[in-house]
């Protein structure tokens, strides 16, 4: 495994491993069983960076989420895990209402529900501190300054470590760490957007942003993140929830448009040529680039697990690096 630092405080950066494990569907889709087994293999293999979220998975039962954070903190306990492993989950997008969703009825960031909302997930991870928070999606009803100061006051504490920010457009986020500075608080360190070797269309409006998707980190975001090399891209759905192999798995509708093509035929002939799957080479280039990214992918199997753990010691030449880039 390989390593790569989250945070420039001294007092609360983190080395965690270049590969992160989505638990989003563990103690609801996949069971406990297996969960169990791919949380060990991945420490076995020296994973230590976990992700979830207060809200996952609602939609699974039409409740209001929690099962994962339930579930990685019976695993927690009954193996002893501690502090090396680092777990990151999130804040802001919990249905109010059982029936509900985050598109209608959101808990959202004010300073109220920041503070629930930590506080149970603490105890649902078993957590006196949460190594990593993530304000999960924008909430235009709050000022920012009050969800800065919310966030900082947990951070303050001790009861949250380094903060981080998901599905928020790129100005938003670029407002609320300069308030942050501005006040000598602590601001958003880790930013979680859907990233992959295909580029999305952001131009179509979704349930979050009409003006077009904000999940995606498209160029804004990017260059945002070379703009600033505190900061880290921690890229969820890398690979696309298996579309880039499954026959029976069409690409999602913003994938699906002319530009699409030619970077699909050259990451099939990079595989070819690694003798490495599709999959791996997507997360090795994401792993081994310019840009600080750290790849989270999440495994309903070992077996799925193992394929993902693999991509950490493929190393991609120039050659091959330089025409993954430059497809299009």
């Amino acid at each position: 495994m390989r390593y790569r630092t989250i945070g420039s405080d001294p007092r609360t950066r983190r080395e965690v491993s270049v590969l992160a494990l989505g638990a989003m569907l563990m103690g609801s889709v996949t069971d406990e069983k297996t969960s169990f087994a791919v949380l060990d293999r991945y420490v076995e293999a020296g994973g230590t960076f976990v992700d979830t979220s207060g809200n996952y998975a609602f939609w699974t039962d039409g409740g209001q989420g929690g099962q994962s954070e339930e579930l990685l903190g019976r695993w927690r306990r009954s193996r002893g895990i501690g502090s090396e492993v680092v777990v990151a989950t999130k804040l802001g997008a919990r249905p109010l209402a059982p029936g509900t969703s985050f598109t209608d009825n959101p808990e959202g960031l004010s300073a109220k529900i920041i503070r629930e909302s930590a506080e149970r997930s603490r105890e649902r991870l078993g957590m006196d501190t949460l190594d990593l928070l993530y304000a999960h999606i924008e909430d235009r009803t709050v000022p920012v300054a009050e969800t800065v100061g919310a966030f900082a006051e947990l951070v303050a504490e001790g009861s949250v470590g380094l903060l981080g920010v998901s599905n928020h457009a790129a100005w938003r986020v670029e407002r609320a760490r300069a308030l942050a500075a501005a006040s000598g608080l602590p601001g958003y360190e880790v930013l979680q957007y859907q990233h992959s070797h295909l580029r999305p269309r952001t131009d179509i409006p979704d349930a979050l942003s009409q003006d077009g998707s904000i999940a995606a980190a498209g160029p804004d975001l990017l260059g945002y993140l070379r703009a600033e090399p505190g900061l880290v891209l921690v890229a969820y759905s890398p690979l696309l929830g298996g579309a880039y192999t499954r026959d029976d798995k069409p690409l999602p509708r913003d994938y699906d448009h002319p530009g699409t093509r030619a970077r699909l035929e050259v990451l099939r002939a990079v595989a070819r040529e690694a003798g490495a799957t599709v999959n791996q080479v997507v997360l090795a280039w994401q792993m081994g680039g310019e840009l600080p990214i750290i790849p989270l992918v999440g495994a309903s199997s070992v077996a799925q697990l193992e394929e993902s753990l693999a991509a950490v010691d493929l190393e991609l030449t120039a050659d091959q690096r330089s025409r993954l880039d430059a497809a299009h």
